[in-house]
């Protein structure tokens, strides 16, 4: 008989700052995230400015001093997000878990690769939570909707990108006949990247077509993309029709940390674990 969790497993302080650092639904634990959400941004900001010569010269010593505060503070929080679940390895290698290990790290590696210290402007992806302080259940809801489509659909997407590449080493050996290496068209696969870059209407002008026949063919090619573009929208869309999306809320379930669950859950529905 598989074995059930609850909430009530924690005990003590545990079960407090699960409640706070976890849960969203409490005025606790809205104000931790906030508090959270906003060292973030700061942290990031410390580290873009960091990154601009006439900024660093000037204040520095300040920045990095900042950044270590940040960094500790984050990794406080990160071991009582670990002390205070049932299975800290679960958060590990969970999305968030990464995500706030990762923001960390590069700090600590700065010390030994003075390059990665620019790395922690990752901790931007932890403002994420936004979702659940917000009390955005639906965004979570459509998330998973999303999700849900795009593996429904993959197949389907496969067989259009196969299609796609078919066209742009037809397309791109096309010009390189056309236009030859005195235009710029060097080799096939200079001619395919150029033929990427029309088809998906990006357009750096780096090479273009020179002779008329070229322009034609770049033209023919500039309005299928817009054709191309349509289709991955329309395959997904047609599986997001056949979802329903459901009332979501931000609890968090205290073995496997994960969320996104209906309103009148009682269970996990990633682990089975009573919530």
């Amino acid at each position: 008989m598989k074995q059930q969790y609850d909430k009530n497993s924690l005990t003590g302080w545990r079960k407090k700052f699960f409640e706070v650092i976890f849960e969203a639904d409490t005025p606790a634990g809205k104000l931790f995230d906030v508090v959270l959400m906003v060292n973030i941004i700061v942290s990031v900001i410390v580290v873009m400015l960091y990154s601009v010569e006439s900024v660093r010269i000037k204040h520095g010593e300040l920045l990095i001093a900042l950044e270590w505060g940040f960094t500790v503070l984050f990794t406080i929080e990160y071991i009582l997000r670990l002390a205070c679940v049932n299975r800290p390895l679960r958060y590990v290698f969970s999305f968030f878990g990464v995500v706030d290990l990762l923001a960390i790290l590069p700090t600590y590696l700065s010390l030994l690769m003075k390059a990665n210290h620019s790395l922690t402007v990752i901790r931007l992806l932890r403002v994420l939570r936004v979702f659940r302080v917000l009390k955005f259940g639906r965004c979570l809801g459509e998330a998973n909707m999303l999700m849900q489509a795009l593996m429904a659909s993959r197949r389907k997407i496969f067989v259009f990108m196969f299609t796609v590449l078919t066209l742009v080493v037809i397309i791109g050996s096309l010009i390189y006949v056309i236009e030859g290496q005195e235009n710029g068209f060097t080799s096939i696969p200079r001619s395919v990247y150029w033929a990427i870059v029309t088809l998906t209407t990006v357009g750096y002008g780096d090479i273009s077509p020179q002779t008329p026949l070229g322009q034609l063919l770049a033209s023919f090619v500039m309005i299928m993309g817009y054709a191309i573009i349509a289709v991955p929208a329309g395959i997904i869309t047609v599986e997001m029709t056949k979802y329903e999306n459901k009332n979501i809320t931000s609890q968090v379930c205290p073995e496997c940390t994960q969320e996104g669950h209906d309103h009148d859950a009682q269970h996990c529905k990633f682990c089975g674990a009573r919530l």
